[in-house]
């Protein structure tokens, strides 16, 4: 059985004050928590002190983003070697806000994925699709692309965690219901059979990143196919990021 990842991705948000204060309140309440990782994605000022209050538990340390060069003249960017020694264990690619904004794509993201897996980092790689490719069809044509532009045999399956994020369903509050979520994760897990083998495919991760909340996270996190959360805006207060770990953690307890 696949363990249950819950990742928060705390985008630009809190001061350090802030983040000790939230990664604390994390820290406290998943201490009786088993059979679920955990994982906490600050923005990169806050790595270090981050990586010093998550020592000792079971909370890992990732980042959003990082370059594909070890280093060299890239003002404002950050290298894997560089979240290494943050104490980062992973790290957050192709997020639909990269893809939006950043004008991140395919190739780009392709020599991302295997700086960040070469380098020792585990990749928490995104696909989906916008309101507008969903409405028209083309759901399965979008993640198809995104898992063949980056995802090929030669990235280490035990360093890859997908997630599929409904762009439409970020930050809106609209949520996939969880038959259009396991839907979609039976697609990504059948591409990923086409790219390795069934048995590696059963092996990879797949989360859901779609306003999880406490009040769905149960019965999206139920799902054969959904392994975990990429979670946002809940992320931000320690009481819901718990809940929805609580959730994984009763998952884990259903019979199957």
């Amino acid at each position: 059985m696949r363990t249950p990842l819950i990742a928060g991705n705390w985008k630009m948000h809190k001061t350090l004050a802030e983040a000790s204060e939230l990664v604390k309140g994390i820290r406290e309440g998943v201490g009786g928590i088993s059979g679920v990782e955990v994982l906490v994605c600050p923005p990169y000022q806050h790595l270090f002190p981050i990586a010093e209050a998550v020592k000792g538990s079971a909370v890992k340390l990732g980042a959003q983003n990082a370059h594909f060069e070890l280093e060299g003249a890239f003002t404002g960017e950050i290298s894997v070697p560089m979240l290494v020694d943050a104490g980062c264990t992973h790290v957050i690619l192709g997020h639909s806000e990269r893809r939006q904004y950043f004008a991140e794509d395919g190739p780009l993201l392709a020599k991302k994925v295997r700086a960040a897996v070469n380098g020792g980092l585990t990749a928490v790689y995104c696909v989906g699709e916008t309101l507008e490719e969903r409405e028209s069809g083309r759901t399965a044509a979008v993640v198809e692309r995104h898992m063949t532009e980056a995802i090929g045999k030669d990235v280490p399956a035990d360093r890859l965690v997908i997630a599929y994020e409904p762009v439409w369903a970020i930050g809106t509050g609209k949520t996939a219901t969880p038959d259009q979520a396991q839907e979609v994760h039976a697609l990504i897990r059948g591409l990923l059979a086409s790219k390795y083998d069934q048995a590696t495919a059963e092996s990879i991760r797949i989360l859901y990143g779609g306003s999880v909340k406490p009040g769905n996270a149960e019965t999206l996190l139920a799902q054969p196919d959904i392994d975990g959360a990429l979670v946002g805006g809940a992320c931000l207060a320690a009481g819901d990021f718990v809940a929805i770990i609580q959730a994984a953690e009763t998952t884990v307890a259903m019979p199957s």
